[in-house]
């Protein structure tokens, strides 16, 4: 099912900012503990703020995209594969930062970290898969 072109942008918009500032967090902190430099630390900071607020937005256009995206389309049995890993990384993603936000393990910490690290990088890689799919099939 079609978008609305202003709800599609902002989807884009939310998902591109949250892959780009996880990017950007992911130098950031991997600098910080090889280089001395302080700007990496404040980068690492800037960058998970920006993140999670960009999670909350995005959250918020998740919850609005199951009714009239996600319902519909299961019901018409268009792009239920793609959008199935769709749902499911995205899922991924809530639990684990859930879990990194809220849960002080230093034994699950790191465990958490990567797979949320690899569901987003997963995520940015079936965005666009899922996107071309359901306009193939578009009449």
């Amino acid at each position: 099912m079609r978008l609305k072109s202003s709800f599609r942008r902002s989807i884009y918009a939310a998902f591109a900012v949250l892959f780009l500032t996880g990017a950007v967090w992911l130098v950031a902190d991997w600098q910080k503990d090889i280089s001395p430099d302080e700007v990496w630390q404040q980068l690492a900071a800037t960058m998970l703020m920006v993140h999670g607020g960009a999670a909350m937005i995005t959250l918020l256009l998740l919850g609005a995209l199951i009714p009239i995206h996600l319902l519909r389309s299961w019901r018409a049995a268009k792009n239920r594969i793609s959008g199935s890993v769709m749902v499911a990384f995205n899922a991924v993603l809530i639990v684990t930062a859930f879990g990194l936000y809220y849960l002080g393990s230093e034994a699950v910490r790191p465990w958490m970290s990567w797979i949320h690290i690899a569901a987003g990088i997963s995520v940015a890689l079936s965005f666009p898969v899922h996107i071309l799919l359901g306009r193939r099939k578009l009449p």
